[in-house]
């Protein structure tokens, strides 16, 4: 692929500041997709912080750019974290990027953001590339008013109070998903949110693109008969609004039994019921068996 050109933009408003870290949004797919001040600012840094050194390495090294790779991705942010603000204390500049898209959404850079703004270290960032909004402005769906979600938990407990939670989310709801737990994903909100109308994403901007605008329960079987392949990205429905679904049940037994059916367990399910009728979950747990006894 032709490398991109530099294009002189020597200006006072675009120098590259020392001292300073900047939030550079990377290609999704398209290396053309970059921005001419981004090209910029990574030509000019005096180092590049990458979720995975040998991804940036290789767009850097397709742009014409050397520059020394310090590696910060979630499992080494805390450490790499310091360690990267403590160069920024001591005058120099330094570009963050992700594997794709914008740095420090659903992605570790969060916390360097807010450790530099703790450090009154200055953040700025050079907008681009972001898979949540372009799927969105693809999706066909209400986009004036959404919710990101990110990546659902993997821990079961966690992921079902997740999507029960979001049962009643009037706004359009936008996911990041692997191909390997696409169906269960899919599967579960199906169970949890019903079946309602849903776009996957899927090689935004790449040649093998594909958007394909369904409902929950045809993804379901679309992918029960076919593996997914590349990463993707979900916006769901939002749910109608409907004051008597959201409205939980008089009866505080049944309220905690609407919850165990869903897959909660009979603790979790105290809690969730307490924290929605807003009583602490033991003087709930005291009436279920004060109930019980009186039934006995």
């Amino acid at each position: 692929m032709e490398k991109l050109k530099h294009t002189d933009m020597n200006t006072e408003k675009n120098k590259v500041w020392g001292g300073t870290l900047y939030l550079v949004a990377t290609p999704i797919g398209n290396l053309s997709d970059l921005s001419e001040r981004a090209l910029k600012v990574l030509s000019e840094v005096d180092f590049v912080a990458a979720e995975d050194t040998r991804n940036s390495g290789l767009l850097l090294s397709r742009l014409g750019i050397s520059k020394p790779l310090v590696s910060y991705y979630e499992h080494n942010k805390r450490e790499r974290g310091e360690y990267i603000v403590s160069r920024l204390e001591n005058g120099e500049s330094c570009a963050l990027v992700t594997d794709a898209g914008m740095p420090a959404i659903s992605d570790p850079g969060e916390d360097i953001v807010r450790l530099c703004a703790e450090k009154n270290v200055p953040v700025t960032a050079v907008p681009g590339c972001c898979a949540a909004v372009t799927a969105l402005a693809l999706s066909a769906l209400t986009t004036g008013r959404f919710a990101f979600e990110g990546f659902l938990t993997v821990n079961r407990h966690d992921r079902t109070e997740r999507l029960i939670s979001l049962k009643n989310e009037e706004r359009t709801m936008i996911f990041y998903e692997a191909p390997h737990k696409l169906l269960r994903t899919l599967s579960d909100m199906l169970e949890y949110l019903g079946d309602r109308k849903i776009t996957l994403c899927r090689e935004m901007t790449k040649l093998n693109e594909e958007i394909i605008r369904t409902t929950l329960s045809e993804a379901v079987r679309i992918y029960s008969e076919k593996a997914p392949k590349g990463e993707y990205v979900l916006v769901v429905e939002g749910g109608i609004h409907d004051t008597k679904s959201a409205e939980w049940p008089d009866d505080p037994e049944e309220h905690v039994r609407k919850y165990e059916s869903a897959g909660l367990s009979r603790m979790d399910a105290i809690k969730a019921a307490a924290k929605e009728r807003g009583v602490p979950k033991g003087t709930l747990y005291k009436q279920l068996i004060s109930a019980e006894n009186k039934e006995e």
